[in-house]
């Protein structure tokens, strides 16, 4: 029995003979080739051989099917037995999980199709393939329809739109190595199955002429068996071959076995092993009943089935109605299992769909009531997000809603997209008239930062300070560049209001010269060789500079100056870009101090905060990327440039909270000074 288990995984076969004009689908039942047979053989031949047992048994196993109300049992076995005729190897698709790729995402899916290129066999994984390429593709679509309404609603032409995704770039690259591995290896495997097929039907006319031999019955008994030997050890062929050829051959072998009654001895031998073997089948496919594992059992049924049709001979004309009878109802009784299993995984796909319409019907509802500002339609954005991925979750509906339910939940997305989008697109056109009125008072700062009328002057100087903080938000491009214009126009003006209403001006030209005797003792120093003793003494020059305070504002190059030399300092000895950067920063934390301009320190804020969250969102997308990828593809190049991004942007972050910090820690040192000048007022009061 493990030798026909061995033998029968190769090809699947069916038992009369065809005509060449006749071609049969693949997944014929043998109700429908038993069929085939009784048409095809001739009726001379049927006249001259009366007994006909083995066609006899054929006749009696086809009325045991037509006394079942369905051969549906016998047809599912049938249509995933043809699966593999071609190949063993393609069995293996029953042990390679069918995920649920409808709840990945589509770097996920790029991750699974590589792992199973990369580890399975080519020909074993054709339905897991087209099942992840089908739910890509849907993705991918879906998600370049979104990208191009976003572009179209921020005043771009659709014909302009591009869009480059490295997912979709690494899925075709993955998907493209597939196919050619497929290609290559149904090109070799084609070669062999025509080389089979010649071979097969060598095997039947040696079978046809064993009858016309005029030799001892014994010699040519032991002919018959080794040409059956042959056939067993021949190789699976094309599957456009594969019934007629089996049909064929089967044919052959019955009108052998009519022409073997001749020595009734043999063939009752026969008879007798075929029924003990097919007897040990049923017992063997009755016990699967008390099988947990419903896919096992149902490969072990296969497999059943292979050696009853292609390995057993036929019985003795009293036995065959009986055992066929049990084998078949043993077959009917697994389908009826697999009926019900599939009957419950019908009910979980409708409460799948039921939740599945909940959260389609919650999408819909924001989309009725989306936000009217920013901070209300980022929450949803984070609602929406959640919903979406509930939705991917929830696990597969029935096939008959499938594409309905796709529709509507695309559809309830992107309603919610088209009115946020709508927003920013009025946001951004507010954002540009506000451009256009700071613009005025930029001009307008410009026109006024060297004049000398400071009695007149100076009042508008802070009214437009005071009209720029009221207006709104810029475009993000032109917010830093648009600032630093207006701030630097406005301290130009102040700066030499200063200089000439006290003396001021003489100590800021002390501060210059206090700070230029440091740069040149800067310029003379050297290191020690002592890393700890040195980076204390680079501290002391930096406490010094910033001790000496305000310089003339047309002399301020001489930061530069100073911060160049101890950034070439710091970095002969080994010093980290953090460390660096933090002792730089409280440089300017202290100048902020200094000038006590509550207005430059709250975009200063604002600066760091914005920058806090751009790299808090880098490092989010980079931890997800990295999930995209299976466990072992740390090797992968791709793989490790996102790992040192990672650790770069993660540095970062401490920095900029570092430089938070020291923010909050200044902030919180001006207001309880105010606080005390405040309360100093009151007791002189």
């Amino acid at each position: 029995m493990q030798e026909n288990d061995r033998k029968l995984q190769q090809a699947e076969g069916g038992k009369e003979e065809i005509t060449e004009s006749t071609k049969t689908h693949l997944e014929e039942t043998e109700q429908a080739e038993a069929k085939v047979s009784e048409q095809t053989v001739p009726k001379n031949e049927e006249e001259k051989q009366p007994e006909k047992e083995t066609s006899s048994e054929t006749k009696n196993e086809e009325t045991s099917a037509k006394n079942d109300e369905s051969n549906d049992h016998l047809d599912e076995i049938d249509e995933s037995n043809a699966e593999d005729a071609e190949d063993t190897e393609n069995e293996k698709r029953h042990t390679i999980p069918m995920l649920d790729y409808h709840s990945m995402s589509m770097e996920n899916l790029v991750g699974e199709l590589q792992r199973l290129v990369k580890n399975e066999k080519v020909q074993a994984i054709n339905k897991h393939v087209s099942a992840i390429k089908y739910e890509f593709d849907q993705k991918f679509q879906d998600f370049l329809d979104e990208k191009k309404e976003e572009f179209v609603s921020k005043g771009g032409n659709e014909i302009d739109f591009r869009y480059n995704s490295v997912a979709k770039r690494q899925f075709n690259e993955v998907y493209s190595d597939f196919r050619e591995k497929r290609d290559q290896y149904y090109k070799q495997l084609d070669q062999s199955l025509k080389s089979n097929l010649q071979n097969r039907l060598e095997i039947i006319e040696e079978l046809k002429g064993l009858i016309d031999i005029e030799e001892d019955i014994n010699t040519t008994y032991n002919n018959f068996k080794d040409l059956q030997h042959r056939w067993k050890n021949a190789g699976p062929i094309p599957r456009t071959n594969y019934n007629d050829v089996w049909r064929t051959y089967h044919h052959h072998m019955e009108i052998f076995y009519d022409f073997l009654h001749l020595n009734r001895e043999l063939r009752d031998l026969d008879f007798k092993h075929n029924l003990e073997e097919k007897q040990k089948l049923v017992e063997r496919a009755e016990a699967l009943a008390n099988e947990p594992d419903l896919n096992k059992a149902f490969r072990e049924l296969q497999t059943l089935h292979k050696i009853w049709k292609e390995d057993i001979g036929p019985v003795a004309k009293e036995h065959r109605e009986e055992i066929w009878e049990k084998f078949s109802n043993a077959t009917k009784a697994m389908h009826q299992r697999r009926q019900e299993h599939f009957q419950e995984l019908e009910k979980v796909y409708e409460k799948n769909y039921e939740k599945k319409q909940e959260i389609i019907a919650a999408i819909s509802s924001i989309s009725e009531n989306v936000a009217n500002n920013h901070r209300g339609i980022q929450q949803q954005i984070k609602e929406v997000e959640a919903l979406r991925d509930s939705f991917f979750k929830a696990g597969k509906v029935p096939q008959r809603v499938n594409e309905e339910t796709w529709d509507q939940f695309k559809q309830s997305v992107r309603k919610f997209n088209r009115t946020k989008n709508a927003f920013y697109k009025n946001q951004k056109k507010e954002q540009q008239e506000n451009l256009e009125k700071k613009k005025e008072l930029l001009e307008l700062a410009i026109s006024l930062k060297d004049s000398d009328e400071w009695a007149e002057v100076t009042p508008q100087m802070k009214r437009i300070q005071s009209d720029w903080k009221k207006i709104g938000h810029v475009p993000r491009k032109y917010s830093d560049k648009i600032w630093k214009e207006f701030k630097d126009a406005c301290n130009h003006y102040f700066d030499r209001l200063h200089s000439d209403k006290n003396e001021a001006h003489e100590e800021e030209f002390e501060n210059f010269k206090k700070k230029s005797e440091c740069l040149d003792r800067l310029k003379e120093f050297q290191l020690s060789g002592d890393k700890k003793k040195d980076i204390e003494d680079i501290k002391a020059f930096l406490a010094e500079w910033k001790k000496y305070g305000r310089i003339p504002y047309n002399k301020k190059h001489i930061n530069s100056k100073f911060n160049k030399i101890v950034d070439a300092l710091l970095k002969k000895l080994g010093v980290g870009k953090q460390q660096s950067e933090l002792l730089r920063y409280g440089n300017k934390v202290q100048e902020l101090a200094k000038t006590e301009d509550n207005y430059a320190i709250g975009n200063e804020r604002v600066f760091v905060k914005r920058k806090i969250d751009e790299v808090k969102s880098e490092i989010r997308q980079l931890e997800n990327n990295l999930q995209f990828f299976s466990n072992d593809s740390e090797d992968n190049p791709l793989v490790k440039e996102v790992i040192n991004n990672l650790n770069k942007q993660k540095e970062a972050l401490q920095t900029w909270k570092e430089k938070m910090k020291n923010l909050n820690i200044l902030e919180h040192k001006l207001n309880k000074e105010s606080e005390e000048e405040e309360s100093e007022g009151n007791e002189e009061e």
